[in-house]
Parts: C-alpha cells; structure tokens; sequence
C-alpha cells in the first residue's frame, strides 16, 4: 500500500483504530524515519477522538494511553538489546487492558504475540523523510487482517 503524505498514513491510522480491540497487537516496522511514529501518534489521536499529545516513547519505553473506551500502549524497544528487558515493561498486562503498538518489534524475539499484525514501513526515495512517499507492507493472521482493514 502506497502513503503518499503523512494525511495518507492518518487515514491509515484512523481505519486501524476504528476496529482495534482488546488484545490487539500492532508491530511496526521500519528503519529510522521511515514513519512508525507517525503511524502510532495517528493510531493513538484517532481512537482518543482529538489531537492529543503523543510522544516517541523512545527513553520511556512504554507509554499508555487511557483513551475513551480503551487503554493503548504505545511501545518503542529500540533501545532494548533483546527479550529479556520485555516482562518488566508490562506486555501482558498491557494486552488485558487493551491494543498495544509496538515500535522495533523484532526486539519481542519469541515474544510477539501469535495474532499479531505487522506494518512494515519504508520510505521510496532517500531524501527528505517528512515529504517522503512510504510503502507499507501489511502481513499477519487473515482473520485479524479483515476485521482490522477489511481486506
């Protein structure tokens, strides 16, 4: 799928959170400025109804959100090495409580959660990265998949 501008990720972002549900896992992939962020914060502002404040949870790690009818966590595990760090972060309690997003995932190791699904972001063209055209590569369990998207 083709985002040409940051309003096409929003949309993107507002179609996921329309349906997220408890115990939804959203991974995002991507090199650095590739968008994840953008895709979270997007996510994040929809489902809260407004144009809250969102920061990159980069030194916080996690931060939730308590929105009008469910908790989102946001995620981001790049500063983490690998797996072992991840119990203290609250995963799985996060998961009860409601969707969790999830920036550099592959630091989850044997951790992602089965139903997951995956947004792999890449830019086009190197170049600017706020006015740059992204790719978004969208994979996980079919099911999952059609009621999140409806593909």
């Amino acid at each position: 799928m083709r985002l040409a501008d940051l309003s096409a990720t929003i949309a993107l972002g507002r179609r996921l959170a329309a349906r997220l549900q408890v115990g939804d896992t959203v991974l995002l992939t991507g090199d650095l400025g590739a968008g994840k962020t953008e895709l979270a914060r997007a996510i994040i502002r929809a489902r809260a109804g407004q144009a809250i404040d969102v920061p990159s949870p980069t030194f916080n790690l996690v931060i939730p959100y308590v929105l009008r009818d469910m908790t989102i966590s946001h995620f981001d595990l790049y500063r983490l090495d690998g797996p072992d760090d991840i119990p203290e972060l609250g995963l799985d309690e996060a998961l009860d409580e409601g969707a969790i997003i999830v920036e550099w995932p592959d630091r989850l190791g044997d951790l992602v959660p089965p139903d997951a699904i995956t947004l792999c972001l890449t830019l086009d063209a190197a170049g600017d990265t706020d006015s740059a055209v992204r790719q978004v590569a969208i994979s996980g369990p079919p099911e999952i998949l059609e009621r999140l998207l409806g593909t």
